[in-house]
């Protein structure tokens, strides 16, 4: 029988995951709805901790403060580049006009983006909570201690690197960073979830070999994250092709987006048919109410509505709802292949001449 104790772990391990997936929605609607200067300042928005609903409860020099304010916290930034032998990347923050561009201001996009803030802090809590609950495996399993401490520090970094994303104007190569950190947060609650899950349970025994069934879902796993970091490129030539066209005529956006997007589209095929032998394979060899099986079923799930919302960007200009749910099913298609790994890789075989 499972302590309550470790009981709770669980549970609200669980609760933090579909937080955290929730927590990367929200940061989809925030960039579908060109939201993410909507607060040009952090942690707080416009000073407040509330912001404001109207122009006239800020100061008549507020374009001018934030944006003095984010050129010396910028400075402060590439100074840091300059320390760890990135020059370059120093130089393009130093020399990137657009940051000195300053933001009207828009109470729907202010409030769009404060409760992606709102939410963001939310999963830190969580996060802190796991850390105290993960005591309760302080004498036989001291690696969900470390992980959940691990995943705290890699949270509060990813909570200043979204201060950098605003003080560099959503940088695109800083974007995509903050986008791989929330993959290892994810990465990292998926693994001590199942971890804690499987220490009192007996594990299953399957006739055969599982090498290159575990081999392929690896291999899915990198083709996603690869996918993920080519979407955001994409999401990133997008939003320059809209800036130079003054957001005017959207249904042509995609088509000037160039060579990224057709990697991004033809891997997509590779990541399907990947996932279908992957799928394939988990059905031969797991039965039943396997937990395997229930999951490869979920991936499949979530590739197809995955698909389908890359489809409806592609062809109809680009819809902001989609491209909050195409993030969102990224995501959680990473999460669940990744939960499909660890649970064949604790599969024990056995070969049928034994």
């Amino acid at each position: 029988m499972v302590p309550k104790s470790e009981t709770r772990f669980i549970r609200l391990n669980l609760i933090t995951i579909v937080v955290t997936l929730l927590l990367i929605l929200a940061g989809g609607i925030v960039r579908s709805t060109g939201s993410g200067m909507g607060c040009p300042d952090w942690p707080k928005c416009f000073d407040q901790y509330v912001p404001p609903t109207s122009a006239s409860q800020l100061p008549h020099d507020y374009k001018e403060k934030y944006v003095a304010e984010r050129v010396a916290k910028n400075e402060r930034f590439a100074k840091t580049l300059d320390k760890m032998g990135k020059g370059h990347l120093a130089d393009s923050i130093r020399h990137d006009e657009s940051i000195l561009m300053p933001e009207t201001f828009n109470a729907a996009k202010t409030w769009t983006e404060y409760i992606n803030r709102l939410m963001g802090a939310t999963t830190g809590l969580l996060l802190l909570g796991l850390v105290v609950y993960s005591f309760t495996y302080r004498s036989r399993a001291r690696r969900i201690i470390v992980l959940s401490l691990l995943n705290l520090v890699v949270v509060g970094f990813q909570a200043w690197l979204g201060s950098i994303v605003v003080s560099t104007n959503l940088m695109p190569w800083i974007v995509t960073v903050h986008m791989l950190l929330a993959l290892v947060i994810l990465g990292i609650l998926v693994y001590t979830y199942n971890y804690a899950r499987e220490l009192d349970r007996q594990a299953i025994m399957i006739m055969g070999k599982l090498v290159w069934l575990k081999a392929l879902i690896f291999g899915a796993i990198v083709l996603s994250v690869v996918q993920i970091v080519l979407g955001t490129e994409v999401r990133e030539a997008i939003d320059a092709i809209a800036k130079q066209l003054m957001y005017n005529n959207r249904a042509s956006w995609v088509a000037k987006v160039g060579d990224v997007f057709s990697y991004h589209r033809d891997l997509a095929m590779l990541v399907l048919i990947l996932n279908i032998i992957v799928y394939k394979i988990v059905k031969d060899k797991f039965s039943g109410k396997a937990t395997a099986l229930r999951v490869g079923g979920a991936v499949g799930i979530v590739l197809i509505i995955q698909i389908v919302t890359g489809l409806l960007l592609s062809n109809f200009a680009l819809p902001p709802y989609a491209q909050a749910m195409h993030i969102l099913f990224s995501t959680l298609l990473f999460s669940l292949q990744y939960y499909l790994y660890l649970l064949v890789y604790r599969t024990n075989t056995y070969n049928q001449q034994d």
